[in-house]
């Protein structure tokens, strides 16, 4: 039986918010293995001296954070899946693409997760100002635009949009919604843009408009959110992605050498 430890009642966090931080270390710390039953409502109830109300919002804040799922009539369950492992300096390595994987394909074969998209929409379109600068495009230049919703095991994890130079994309798929296989950056290169480097600006903040329902995360969930360029081999920026990510849902892992 897993230790609940106490609540301050002196705090000036709510107590449901200090019930939810107990839980998230011991599933976090995996003393709540993933698929484990989290003690019950009453239990709670019982242990902290609080209303069956202030544990329901813990638990609320859980599932908001995607940790754990409700089986009616069961019981509240850790989320059998691991943060979603994204190793920057493999996952656009030009092997996967040769095997017919885009990035997010490699990354659920590394963790073994299902991978799903969805949500793809693809349009053409002005670059908005930060985008033209960094694809040294004029503003307003015309771009294709893809944005899509990634998944994993059915859970939402990831929102993300393309922008790529109109005439890069031009007579490609990158112009449909299924891009076939190795996905957007396969399609660059068979258009002769044999990709070199990616710059990438990572920021953490709280989701605004509508981040929260797209990604299905409960209130004072904080997202990160990178902003990628990819350079091809003669250093021309070939598209810039901007993608949302729910922060507990992933680990960023960055391999650099010593200079």
């Amino acid at each position: 039986m897993v230790e609940l430890g106490t609540i301050d009642r002196h705090s000036d966090r709510p107590p449901y918010q200090q019930i939810a931080s107990v839980l998230r270390d011991l599933i976090v710390a995996e003393k709540l293995e993933p698929g484990a039953k989290l003690p019950s409502e009453a239990r709670l109830v019982e242990h902290y001296g609080v209303a069956r109300m202030t544990v329901r919002q813990a638990l609320q804040e859980l599932r908001g954070e995607g940790l754990v799922v409700s089986e009616h009539g069961r019981g509240v369950f850790v989320r059998p899946m691991p943060p979603v492992r994204r190793l920057a300096s493999d996952r656009f390595a030009r092997k996967h693409r040769s095997e017919g994987k885009a990035a997010f394909l490699a990354e659920a074969d590394s963790v073994g997760y299902t991978p799903t998209v969805d949500r793809i929409e693809v349009s053409h379109g002005s670059a908005p100002d930060r985008v033209a600068e960094l694809l040294r495009l004029d503003v307003g230049a015309e771009v294709v635009i893809r944005s899509r919703r990634y998944l994993a095991n059915g859970r939402p994890v990831e929102t993300a949009v393309s922008y790529i130079p109109a005439e890069f994309a031009a007579g490609t798929k990158i112009e449909q919604p299924d891009t076939g296989p190795g996905g957007l950056y396969a399609r660059l290169e068979e258009a002769g843009h044999t990709l070199d480097t990616f710059s990438e600006e990572v920021t953490a903040r709280m989701p605004v408009g509508d981040e929260r329902s797209a990604l299905e995360i409960g209130p004072g969930i904080p997202v990160l959110t990178v902003l990628r360029t990819a350079y091809d081999t003669e250093g021309v920026p070939v598209e810039v992605c901007d993608t949302v990510k729910v922060a507990p849902a992933y680990v960023l892992q960055y391999d650099f050498p010593a200079r």
